[in-house]
């Protein structure tokens, strides 16, 4: 049966704001991340449709505090939750808080290549 760790996934990303291990589990990714400092994901969405997230998670918070920003609400996740976020969203976390998330493949990559073009562009610019 195929299965996925923090310690056994095949890629780690690290920044200052966060450190996600993450990989393949059929069509999904499985994403661990623990977040370092606050972070409000709105700057890293530009250029998708109405600038959020074009995919859908179902995750669990380990700790601290996750909110999903909506054109009409805000949802806040905190320790112990799990949930699902339809795609349309801007994620917002509290420093402190890991999650567990696992996203269909196709939709979370190429949400990702955007994410990845902001975030390089941002830190060109620091």
């Amino acid at each position: 049966m195929p299965k996925l760790s923090k310690s056994t996934a095949p890629h780690t990303d690290e920044n200052p704001a966060l450190v996600s291990h993450h990989g393949p589990l059929g069509d999904y990714t499985v994403v661990f991340e623990t977040y370092r400092m606050d972070a409000d994901g709105a700057p890293f969405f530009r250029g998708l449709p109405d600038d959020r997230c074009q995919s859908p998670h179902w995750g669990y918070v380990i700790s601290g505090t996750l909110t999903f920003r909506y054109a009409d609400r805000d949802e806040i996740y905190e320790a112990g939750d799990a949930y699902y976020a339809p795609p349309g969203h801007v994620p917002v976390v509290a420093a402190g808080t890991e999650v567990v998330e696992f996203s269909p493949t196709e939709e979370y990559s190429r949400t990702m290549e955007t994410v990845a073009k902001n975030f390089a562009a941002a830190a060109a610019n620091a």
